[in-house]
């Protein structure tokens, strides 16, 4: 079963003990999540004006672009639109500095991605079974390859009225990786090439980006592991935050509304141990090499 790591941190720029540091990262690169009860993300006044649901133009989520600082999926525009974007961009700096201060071995190799606002309840939600992110799955990109690449996520739960965010949380990654790997289909000869040159993904999707989304799309279709497959329900409440490595840690947030997401890519030989990378995992299984 997943573990969640509380962490006794309470200010975003806050030192960690080298103790700490290494209790760290030796659970999330084995497939916890370390949990900080006690560390808020600090909003502004006028910043409660963010907080609906009217904000989201048909999207789920709201995105800031890490390079170009651009907004997409909002209804805002003008001065309210550039508020929203200052919040977000301050999250994301804040995650950062997190990282670093928790996490010092990653800085070199840290790149940001993109930072998230979810202002829509998730419980209720329509959508489509592959987009449905109430069932459990590990996270892979379809227009975003990232070539072998960790995905290290930063949530907190920014619910002004105090709603906990549930997760859903699954077994190992080499678990799910063994249910299904034998039968994940192979790429087509030339996918690759044809999906970059027609715009479909931004860069050229590897083999592993191949399976790991093959892994995503089988863990969500199976409802037999869905139902029975190892899980536990954990509510994180408002006003915390959490750090996941959610390409391996099979998860599903089933309630809660207002949350902010920064997402962040690691290079494999930048971690403490890469053999507890899903990149070597799937490599190992499959006696082949993925990127």
């Amino acid at each position: 079963m997943t573990p969640i790591i509380e962490l006794a941190v309470a200010a975003w720029n806050q030192s960690c003990p080298a103790a700490m540091q290494q209790r760290a990262i030796d659970a999330l690169e084995a497939g916890g999540v370390l949990f900080f009860p006690g560390l808020g993300f600090p909003l502004e006044a006028a910043e409660a004006r963010f907080f609906t649901p009217a904000i989201a133009a048909k999207s789920k989520n709201i995105s800031l672009d890490a390079a170009g600082g651009r907004i997409h999926g909002s209804s805002l525009d003008g001065a309210a639109a550039a508020g929203l974007a200052a919040m977000m961009q301050r999250y994301a700096e804040y995650s950062r500095g997190l990282l670093l201060k928790l996490l010092p071995r990653y800085e070199t190799g840290l790149i940001p991605g993109r930072t998230s606002f979810r202002p829509v309840e998730i419980k209720g939600r329509p959508t489509s079974w592959r987009k449905d992110d109430t069932r459990l799955h590990v996270d892979s990109f379809p227009s975003s390859p990232v070539q072998g690449k960790r995905i290290l996520r930063v949530f907190s739960n920014v619910n002004p009225r105090g709603q906990s965010r549930r997760w859903r949380l699954g077994g190992s990654f080499e678990s799910v990786a063994g249910r299904y790997a034998a039968s994940l289909p192979k790429p087509l000869w030339g996918s690759s090439w044809l999906l970059r040159m027609s715009g479909v993904t931004k860069s050229r999707r590897s083999a592993y980006d191949h399976y790991m989304l093959q892994l995503h799309d089988r863990m969500k279709a199976d409802a037999t592991y869905q139902s029975n497959g190892e899980q536990m329900t954990y509510d994180f409440p408002a006003g915390s935050s959490w750090i996941v490595f959610t390409d391996r840690v099979p998860h599903a947030a089933t309630v809660g509304q207002y949350a902010l997401e920064q997402t962040f890519y690691l290079p494999v030989n930048s971690m403490q141990d890469e053999s507890k990378s899903p990149l070597r995992i799937l490599e190992r299984l499959m006696a082949r090499n993925l990127v």
